[in-house]
């Protein structure tokens, strides 16, 4: 089938999404993809598999009240959008509040998506009402984690292929898209030669060949830029957020390359808000790393101490889980690029979470048997893939005092920036919070505000305690990088995922979905995201272009 009613570029979850739709319709597609079968599903095979949805059954059982309206509040609040070309994706943002609002949930629950009954809170802002953050927990994890969160798509596609109508290329880059007349009809460019690289690993990039395929109708569905660090630099917003990382880690694969924004935009589409991003700051050099630089975030609960390089506290909002580009920002601002959480046995117990399917075994196997194994009946012990770090990654420090805890900092982070005395200065005065359920202390504030909510004193919030006291311990301390993640600006489209050109003009049969479209619009989350709106864009945006009837 060289001939199709549309060609989709890339086979990650925006693109399968969209092919899941027009298979549905009776469609016949093609979807190209530069790497090998074995890598279906893309960077959501990876994730922790998190998803933005609002006054669900679960929210409700755990004792949540949120409302469409709350959720466009906080939305708006953290976007900030402030250009004229946000136009659209103000469109986008309010077409997702209320997908995440209506049947995005009963859509995705008869599909066969099942979610882990504690619903967590990501990005909860701590400034105020009107600003960033999320007021209340909205980040549902799927059963099954990444591949959880594929799993319906590809059965639909592999029966949709199965029956004829979808044809899978792997192994084909994308070069060009073909242009007649202002229109698309088709794409061409190389056949990679065969790579038999474990899911995530770099691939070669050898040429055995060309392709030219024919469609009235090209979706690109291709990722963001996380993956490369130069295309990150190139667009890095030094006046917002000071300089670019001298040394990052990477959150997504090598594949996560860009390569097709700028083919887009030669094909007529346009990208705007290119200077908006998203990474982490708390992020961890991988022991047993899979893609090049590979890095691991830390989901963190509330409890763990922040400090910069040279041992200072950050100050509030800059607290573990509350605001990413604020810290990110107070970071820089160090003339660093790095920082350090400083916490306990029983806080890393409690409140340490790895992103990442992989790092999830018992989640992503689905196996209950398993969760209640690592995260209720293992003791004073973290989960499995937590420990592992702790004893085998290079960036954590594990004493029994602080004169030797500075010194392990130290020697990781090279010099004698961390001092001792002053280091413990800072946490005698927090535990000294610790004797009363009162305090001045904002971060103390923030904890016992946490707890208020059963699912957080559950399973992410550990009950205060004297950082300083023996019993507590050992202590940790943790060196945190940034982590390459998300391009939030993006291709330029309309609602029906259409191409929006410089000229404010639909280009014909030209679409983009997820990443590489900003998620929706050409950046609908604006400057920050609330967590959970990166896999729920991708979905919101594929669905969307497959039910466009602008493909006759």
């Amino acid at each position: 089938m060289d001939q199709s009613d549309a060609i989709i570029i890339g086979s990650g979850l925006s693109g399968l999404v969209a092919a899941a739709e027009l298979g549905d319709r009776g469609k016949r597609v093609i979807i190209v993809d530069q790497e090998p079968r074995s890598f279906l599903g893309g960077q959501a095979f990876w994730s922790l598999g998190g998803l933005f949805m609002i006054d669900t059954p679960e929210q409700r059982r755990m004792g949540i009240r949120d409302s469409a309206d709350l959720a466009l509040n906080d939305w708006m609040g953290s976007a900030q959008f402030d250009r004229d070309e946000d136009a659209w994706p103000r469109k986008w943002a309010q077409a997702y509040i209320d997908f995440a609002a209506t049947d995005m949930r009963q859509w995705l629950h008869a599909m066969g998506h099942r979610w882990f009954p504690v619903v967590g809170w990501a990005e909860r802002g701590g400034g105020f009402a009107d600003g960033h953050g999320n007021s209340v927990p909205r980040f549902h994890l799927t059963w099954g984690t990444g591949p959880g969160i594929i799993e319906q798509f590809v059965r639909r596609c592999l029966e949709h292929e199965k029956a004829g109508l979808i044809d899978f290329r792997f192994r084909h880059q994308v070069d060009r898209i073909d242009m007649e007349n202002g229109a698309a009809k088709g794409v061409s460019g190389t056949i990679l030669a065969d790579d038999t690289a474990e899911r995530g690993q770099k691939t070669n990039r050898d040429a055995v060949g060309d392709f030219a395929l024919r469609a009235p109708c090209v979706i690109v569905t291709s990722g963001g830029i996380g993956g490369n660090f130069e295309m990150v630099r190139d667009v890095w917003p030094t006046d917002r957020l000071g300089p670019a990382p001298a040394t990052m880690i990477a959150g997504v694969p090598a594949h996560v390359d860009g390569r097709m924004i700028n083919i887009s935009e030669q094909a007529g589409g346009h990208v705007i808000n290119g200077d908006r991003m998203w990474h982490y700051t708390e992020g961890v050099k991988n022991w047993d790393p899979i893609w090049p630089a590979h890095g691991i975030r830390i989901l963190p609960g509330p409890s763990s101490l922040w400090f910069d390089a040279c041992g200072n506290r950050f100050v509030p909002p800059a607290l573990p889980g509350f605001d990413s580009m604020g810290t990110l920002r107070e970071i820089l601002k160090t003339g660093y690029d790095y920082s350090w959480f400083v916490l306990t046995q029983k806080v890393i117990k409690k409140e340490f979470a790895l992103s990442g399917s992989e790092q999830n075994p018992d989640l992503t196997s689905k196996k209950w048997s398993e969760v209640i194994r690592q995260r209720i009946l293992s003791g004073a012990r973290a989960t499995d893939a937590v420990e592992a770090f702790k004893e085998k990654g290079e960036d954590f420090v594990v004493a029994h005092d602080i004169e030797t805890l500075a010194r392990g900092m130290n020697q990781i982070g090279g010099g004698d920036l961390i001092d001792a005395a002053k280091l413990r200065a800072q946490i005698e005065a927090r535990d000294a919070q610790i004797d009363n359920p009162f305090s001045k202390d904002a971060q103390m504030m923030a904890i016992h505000a946490a707890r208020n909510y059963r699912g957080d004193r559950l399973l992410r919030t550990a009950k205060p305690h004297k950082f300083l006291d023996p019993a507590n311990g050992p202590l940790i301390a943790v060196k945190l990088h940034v982590l390459t993640r998300k391009t939030l600006g993006g291709l330029q489209t309309n609602l029906d995922s259409q191409m929006i050109g410089a000229d404010g003009q639909t280009v014909p049969g030209l679409f983009a979905a997820g990443e590489v479209a900003g998620f929706g619009g050409g950046g609908y989350h604006g400057y920050n995201a609330l967590e959970g709106t990166f896999l729920g864009g991708c979905i919101f945006s594929g669905r969307n272009a497959g039910r466009s009837r602008a493909i006759a």
